[in-house]
């Protein structure tokens, strides 16, 4: 691409030159919403194209305004003013859109063939060289295509004949429009072409696909009923001239002239219709005359007069004939011996055949699209039902079997969300899942401490998860593979402490809790073995439980790739919503306020002894003061270690009762609760990881 071409919005603009000398890419958005636009007018004016064929009709003489008139028996043939006007109108607007593309193709670059080797390609974007492949390919169809043939047909040359020969003939307009229809009704093919592989496919949803093949099947018999209604009236026609040739008993000789509308108010036409058995041995009603003429496949639109009703009523039929004798291989026509007419009916077959194994099985394989997950489904789940019979599982099981099939159908609709993800570029994954995740993941507060680089570090390695009621997440003992992150449901999670009898602790985990927090005190341990750590609890699901699960591994990966992990902020946060933490704190607590009331019953069982044992201590006063009395009389000065001898007696008898209130209250104790083990998170290990308590 040359660097004076600069890309902008799906376009390629010469920096020095304004917009409408863009250079369009062929696979922008620009370029995939014309294609569509185009697509549909293409549609539109092959439906209209087959109107033209309706412009002939049969009026019979009279005063009325409608194109059949009923009058003296005598007929003709005209062209429907009113209809060949609406029809010219919407096949002009058509043919702008034509003119449109092609100009629309003089500015769309291509794909240069020798640049295909590896990639896309390297599209060219020089203006010549894009006219000069357009002028090669494609623009001769695509001229052809535009051109306004049948309004020229229509307006000025069939008139022209009319005036000249005075003999009216619908045969050049067939060909004009035959021929210019093959070429509008190729250009779908490379325009959908161009589609799918810009999109993909042509249409979004299966329902637009079968809509889509329904219409060209729809198309299909609107083209073949405006086919037949115009072989109606020129078979007809065939029967007037025909019998005006050999018309010979009547005073004035028949001339093609009487056929034509124009003419029907001139003496000698009148004077020939009241004499000419022509009208009566060419109408199909007429069964008594063994000379009628026999219009085979083309009788019904005759003798039910079709071809002298109102639009409305003629396209209805003819669309309805078309319609069933495509989905019947025109195996209920009957034909005769003349060779348009079976060419006509072999056409008719083979293209009923055709569409019906094309289009309609394309419409067939849109529908069942939409429940090819269901039945997918159902085949799964009845394999599931002959393995459980095969191995002949008990009830229980077979149960929670289909409540888990169920419950994971009903979430994802058979849809491998995992496979989808791996197949997309890193960076794209990474947004789906933060887009998928992060509003989930913040309602999780040990998750809302965190920045952004990390939440989507966490969101990437995420994994949703399904639990069943009644399901067991983990056992007590058993390792712990993976930190779970409840999103909706609820969780029972119980400890018997290792099995100590007695002790028994359960909790209920609700969304915005979690478990599992095992896993995260062996990640962050930087040289933690391969063993994964043993659970401390039994998490069980109560209900149907989503939940995001983080493995063991993925844990380890983060910890190790960001520092952030290792925050004291990021410590107490998870301490306080830890569920291990608060059974062990809970623990903590009761024991020390066990040990605090231990301890005021022994110094008041202590207080209330000495109390008691105040009378004796009086007794022994007053029988170590009369001694004292007696010694005193003895020796008149008494010696200082006799006087500390009641001091000491008192003491060993306060220490004696201590001690006896002690083994009164040594039977109340609480079980010593092991402290759980505290997340290192710090990367030595020393600096931050102290303990709450």
């Amino acid at each position: 691409m040359s660097k004076k071409w600069k890309p902008k919005f799906g376009k390629f603009v010469r920096r020095s030159e304004a917009w409408r000398h863009a250079i369009f890419d062929p696979g922008s958005d620009i370029c995939l919403q014309w294609n569509r636009v185009f697509l549909f007018s293409c549609l539109v004016a092959l439906f209209v194209d087959p109107l033209f064929f309706y412009l002939p009709t049969i009026v019979q003489s009279g005063g009325s305004t409608s194109t059949i008139v009923q009058a003296e028996g005598s007929t003709c043939m005209a062209i429907d003013l009113k209809l060949g006007i609406t029809v010219t109108c919407f096949r002009t607007i058509a043919d702008v859109f034509y003119l449109m593309h092609i100009v629309f193709k003089f500015r769309t670059a291509y794909v240069a063939p020798s640049s295909r080797v590896f990639g896309r390609g390297e599209l060219v974007v020089d203006p010549e060289l894009i006219a000069r492949r357009y002028l090669r390919t494609d623009f001769f169809v695509d001229f052809i295509a535009a051109l306004p043939l049948p309004q020229i047909m229509i307006w000025f040359i069939i008139p022209l004949i009319k005036t000249a020969q005075s003999d009216y003939t619908n045969n050049a307009l067939v060909l004009v429009v035959l021929l210019q229809y093959i070429p509008r009704f190729y250009l779908i093919f490379p325009l959908s072409s161009e589609i799918a592989k810009a999109n993909g496919v042509v249409t979004k949803t299966a329902w637009a696909g079968a809509a889509y093949n329904l219409v060209l099947y729809m198309l299909a018999s609107h083209v073949t009923g405006s086919a037949w209604y115009l072989c109606s009236i020129e078979r007809y026609a065939t029967c007037w001239k025909y019998l005006c040739e050999q018309d010979i008993e009547t005073q004035t000789r028949c001339q093609s002239s009487y056929l034509v509308c124009n003419n029907l108010e001139k003496p000698d036409r009148k004077a020939w219709a009241g004499t000419t058995r022509v009208f009566s041995k060419c109408d199909p009603n007429n069964a008594s005359d063994p000379n009628v003429f026999d219009y085979g496949m083309f009788s019904n639109a005759l003798s039910k007069q079709v071809a002298s009703a109102t639009f409305t009523e003629k396209y209805l039929y003819c669309l309805w004939w078309g319609l069933q004798n495509l989905s019947s291989y025109a195996q209920s026509t009957n034909t005769t011996t003349f060779v348009g007419e079976t060419l006509f009916a072999i056409v008719l077959a083979v293209m009923g055949l055709v569409l019906f194994a094309h289009l309609i099985g394309n419409m067939q394989t849109y529908l069942q699209s939409l429940t090819a997950r269901l039945e997918e489904w159902r085949l799964k789940r009845r394999d599931t039902e002959e393995w459980m019979s095969h191995r002949q599982l008990p009830q229980n099981l077979r149960g929670r079997v289909r409540r888990y099939v169920q419950y994971k159908w009903l979430a994802t609709h058979g849809v491998d969300e995992d496979a989808i993800l791996h197949q997309l570029p890193a960076d794209l994954r990474r947004d789906i899942q933060r887009h998928l995740c992060l509003d989930l993941v913040r309602r999780v507060p040990f998750f809302s401490q965190m920045d952004d680089q990390l939440l989507d570090a966490i969101c990437e390695r995420l994994v949703s998860s399904l639990i069943t009621q009644g399901t067991y997440v983990v056992r007590e003992g058993d390792p712990v593979t993976e930190m779970l992150f409840i999103i909706r449901g609820r969780l029972e999670s119980s400890t018997t402490d290792g099995g100590r009898s007695g002790f028994f602790n359960s909790i209920a985990l609700r969304p915005g809790d979690f478990c599992g927090e095992e896993t995260l005190a062996w990640a962050l341990v930087p040289n933690s073995n391969a063993n994964l750590p043993s659970s401390t609890r039994t998490v069980t699901a109560l209900e149907e439980v989503e939940a995001f699960a983080l493995r063991a591994e993925d844990l380890k990966f983060v910890a190790n790739q960001f520092r952030r992990l290792h925050s004291k902020k990021l410590q107490h946060t998870f301490r306080f919503y830890s569920h291990q933490w608060r059974t062990w704190a809970a623990s903590f607590i009761q024991s020390a306020w066990h040990r605090f009331k231990r301890r005021k019953m022994a110094h008041n069982l202590s207080i209330s002894e000495s109390l008691s044992s105040l009378p004796l201590l009086e007794h022994d006063e007053t029988e170590t003061t009369a001694a004292a009395a007696a010694e005193e009389e003895e020796e008149e000065i008494p010696s200082e270690p006799e006087q500390s001898v009641a001091v000491k007696r008192l003491a060993l008898r306060f220490v004696a009762n201590t001690r006896r209130g002690n083994l009164r209250v040594k039977d109340v104790q609480m079980p010593k609760l092991v402290k759980p083990q505290e997340p290192d998170f710090s990367r030595e290990g020393r600096d931050e990881g102290g303990s709450l308590f």
